[in-house]
């Protein structure tokens, strides 16, 4: 059984969730996660998770949508969801947006604080934005670096600090060697695997829309990383998410 980590079931690109679950199943992935950027899919993300019993939500608020009061969505009502294991996705992005840094930085501040209050894990998003990013993953947290293609640098610093590393399907890239060189050196007990859907079909489905099922040819570059055979890296990857995340049940 794989485990998709990352995959956006509420966004407006993936199509029908139903569909998009049943087909993720045939394929072996049994177990998807759903993080939330748009603090309007919040309730979303839970309806579906109540409807499939495989299905686990984090929540949060986008840096892209900064200026926003956070604790307006994520409540203790919401993130008390038996279903809801974690903060994400959160952090960082100053590709599009630098003049937003400070309202993003705020942001970002507050929805730790939040983790830390609900004792949860949190999936990080960085993008043009590692200094930053690591001044403030300081102290008690953890987590996951979400669809990780940063620099080894952060990478080492992040593995000091605990957190888990996500490879998504931009691995399977030709271009992508120097990611896989990190995830080469990032120890295999520190690694999940994402789609990151609607976004980044790994090979052979670039150009088209990306679903949780393809999650596996990212596992099976990562096995090739890692000298490993799938059915090993199965079993590791379950390992390490119910690691990361206590609250799934497998």
């Amino acid at each position: 059984m794989f485990i998709d980590t990352h995959c956006h079931l509420t966004d407006k690109y993936t199509g029908g969730a139903d569909e998009v679950i049943a087909r993720a199943m045939e394929n072996n992935v049994r177990i998807m996660i759903c993080p939330t950027s748009d603090p309007q899919d919040i309730p979303l993300a839970l309806q579906l998770a109540d409807k499939h019993s495989n299905i686990y939500c984090t929540l949060g608020v986008h840096p892209e949508y900064a200026p926003c009061d956070a604790t307006k969505h994520l409540t203790d009502t919401v993130l008390t969801h038996p279903r809801v294991v974690g903060v994400g996705e959160i952090g960082l992005d100053y590709h599009y947006s630098p003049e937003t840094r400070d309202a993003q930085i705020e942001l970002f501040e507050q929805q730790l604080e939040i983790a830390k209050k609900h004792a949860l894990p949190v999936a990080i998003h960085t993008r043009d934005a590692e200094e930053d990013t690591a001044a403030i993953l300081t102290g008690d947290i953890r987590g996951v670096m979400h669809c990780f293609t940063s620099s080894w640098n952060l990478a080492k610093t992040m593995l000091d600090r605990g957190f888990f590393f996500s490879a998504s399907g931009i691995m399977t890239f030709k271009n992508s060697q120097e990611i896989r060189d990190t995830f080469a050196k990032i120890p295999i007990d520190r690694i999940v695997i994402e789609t990151d859907a609607p976004f980044c079909a790994p090979v052979p489905y670039r150009g088209k829309t990306c679903e949780p099922s393809m999650v596996v040819e990212t596992a099976r570059v990562l096995a090739d990383i890692k000298n490993l055979q799938m059915d090993e890296l199965e079993s590791i990857l379950m390992q390490n998410v119910q690691t990361l995340y206590p609250k799934i049940k497998l």
